[in-house]
């Protein structure tokens, strides 16, 4: 199981840096748009949403690579 956790955890880091790329592409073609509505989301989205998707998916697979979620130490405590 805790092979499994690692695995994901490499899954998890890829699927950050994947969606990180995706986001960043799509919020500039979004804030090179005339229509203001799209520029402000697009500023939203790479400002705000990006940095907390990111770094949570990011964060999440290197907890899971480092052995975090591990039973059996919070058994012992």
């Amino acid at each position: 199981m805790e092979s499994t956790k690692k695995y994901l955890g490499i899954v998890w880091i890829l699927l950050g840096v994947y969606v990180g790329y995706d986001r960043i592409t799509d919020s500039l073609t979004k804030i090179g748009s005339d229509k203001l509505e799209d520029r402000v989301f697009g500023w939203v989205v790479l400002c705000v949403l990006v940095p907390i998707v990111v770094g949570g998916l990011i964060l999440f697979g290197k907890f899971a690579l480092d052995g975090e979620y591990k039973f059996d130490e919070r058994e012992k405590e």
